[in-house]
């Protein structure tokens, strides 16, 4: 086996033995981002003084016997996580000179364990997207079938791991953003509960939904990294002081006899493609098979949760926006000798420097915090959150767990939901009622079918939903069936599953 074709487990094992460096599976990785990433796009800003630096520091660590599982470990880091001396850009002109001059929390802590940082990867600007089309800067691509999205926004966190141009990656999930490129890609795509891990130098979206996410290759490497990454934090007053369990003992555990599985109808709707659905309900029977339980439950509200979501989010879109104004960082208008005002700096800078997507977001936000309709839009969507989230403990009353497709779909082909933003919305279908409940989930692969317009199998992804800070039973139950079945064994390098 090549090294980019290793997991965190195998890589660490091979560097504590001494089979190979951090140094020499650093070179591998960037050899690869070299001879692949002209095609697949992942990286906006490729970091390779510093990542060998880092492995080389990480080797001098091993060889004292220092231990950590993410030590000496090459990942990516999606674009709208702050990374101190680093280019930052959240995949938008308006800040595409903007150099870092902090740490994320989650860096830090990464720092910490040893992380060999290759990169900073690419997403939809913002996080405004399930594509990465809306990138200010190009577009990535599906390792699987380069015509197709690798999903998004986290698009480039997920073919730069499904390509084998990092180990792991780090993005974002607002509203399925992880999940669903993970999807798409054949990958592990955690979404932790909300408050797991913090938020503190992240670009903010929605920040009532925004939630630091890991894109893995197998269950237990997602369960190694959110261990290391998860915990309170002083500088986000939403992070949570409950414990952070350790996740890869619990996943020795292999019995599933004591789990309930609840299976919400409302999730198998007739626009659910009929390989996914086939391939969801063989997965329910291979789980039920090893000992689950397994109950209909119904979640009445979720129709009405997209609807919710794309009206809260561009509120809080277009306020956390307001910040790039073309004064304090990022492009100014200024710099162009063509403004007469400050009017001008701000309207000129915003107007030049936002893409479609993130205008389109501020206006819809602006409108529906506007007077009179700020009772009519916002407040009516943020009273039926709050039904969606009694939805989810009514049914988590009766169920340990729920389980779902991820997504309606696979991966669609560039350019096929351009002209119609609302298609492209409808791809969170089944994600976005758990960002807005601000539970954990994981999307997990399950199987292939064949898209309608392509002759290449696609990866399809199914989402296993937890009670708030319960990762401990999803990392259970995915692992149990990611043993038990073959998916997780096909990748871009071995596709015959």
């Amino acid at each position: 086996m090549k090294l980019n074709e290793l997991n965190i487990a195998e890589a660490y094992e091979g560097l504590r033995k001494k089979e190979f460096s951090s140094v020499e599976l650093t070179k591998a990785y960037l050899d690869r981002i070299k001879k692949t990433d002209e095609k697949i796009k992942s990286f906006i800003t490729i970091t390779e003084d510093v990542a060998l630096e880092q492995a080389k520091q990480a080797d001098k660590r091993i060889s004292k016997n220092e231990e950590s599982e993410l030590l000496g470990i090459p990942c990516s880091i999606k674009d709208v996580i702050n990374t101190k001396g680093i280019l930052t850009t959240a995949a938008s002109n308006i800040l595409n000179n903007h150099i870092s001059s902090y740490d994320a929390t989650l860096i830090l802590m990464l720092k910490k364990q040893g992380m060999v940082m290759l990169g900073k990867v690419n997403c939809d600007a913002f996080a405004h997207g399930a594509s990465t089309e809306n990138s200010d800067f190009f577009i990535s691509h599906n390792p699987w079938d380069t015509e197709r999205v690798p999903g998004g926004s986290s698009g480039g966190s997920s073919s730069s791991v499904s390509s084998g141009q990092c180990m792991y990656s780090i993005g974002t999930d607002t509203g399925g953003s992880i999940r669903q490129p993970a999807a798409f890609c054949g990958l592990i795509g955690l979404k932790p509960t909300y408050g797991r891990i913090s938020r503190y130098g992240l670009i903010s979206m929605t920040s009532s939904t925004d939630c630091p996410s890991i894109m893995a290759k197998n269950v237990m490497d997602a369960a190694i990294i959110l261990e290391k990454i998860a915990g309170i934090d002083k500088k986000d007053s939403t992070t949570s002081n409950n414990k952070v369990d350790n996740y890869k003992e619990f996943l020795k555990d292999e019995n599933i006899k004591d789990l309930k599985i609840g299976i919400p109808k409302e999730y198998f709707i007739k626009e659910l493609n009929d390989d996914i659905k086939e391939a969801v309900q063989s997965a329910i029977k291979k789980i039920e098979s090893l000992g689950a339980k397994i109950v209909e439950i119904s979640l009445p509200h979720t129709k009405y949760a997209v609807p919710t979501y794309y009206i809260i989010t561009p509120c809080e879109v277009s306020s956390n926006l307001a910040r790039f104004d073309g004064i304090r960082y990022g492009f100014s208008a200024n710099e162009t000798g063509k403004v007469k005002n400050l009017l001008d700096v701000y309207t000129k800078s915003r107007g030049n420097g936002f893409g479609s997507e993130a205008k389109r977001r501020i206006m819809l936000g602006t409108y529906a915090l506007s007077s009179g309709y700020y009772d009519a839009y916002y407040l009516k969507a943020q009273k039926v959150r709050a039904l969606i989230i009694q939805d989810f403990k009514d049914a988590f009353e009766n169920v340990d767990l729920m389980l779902a497709p991820t997504t309606p779909n696979v991966a669609f082909k560039i350019g096929e939901h351009s002209d119609n933003p609302l298609e492209m919305y409808m791809e969170d279908i089944f994600l976005s009622a758990v960002s807005l409940a601000g539970l954990p989930a994981i999307s997990i692969p399950c199987g292939f079918a064949k898209p309608k317009d392509g002759e290449k199998n696609m990866p399809i992804g199914m989402q296993i939903i937890g009670k708030p800070f319960d990762e401990k039973n999803i990392f259970k139950l995915a692992n149990v069936y990611e043993k038990n079945t073959k998916w997780n064994k096909c990748s871009v390098f071995h596709t015959k599953c």
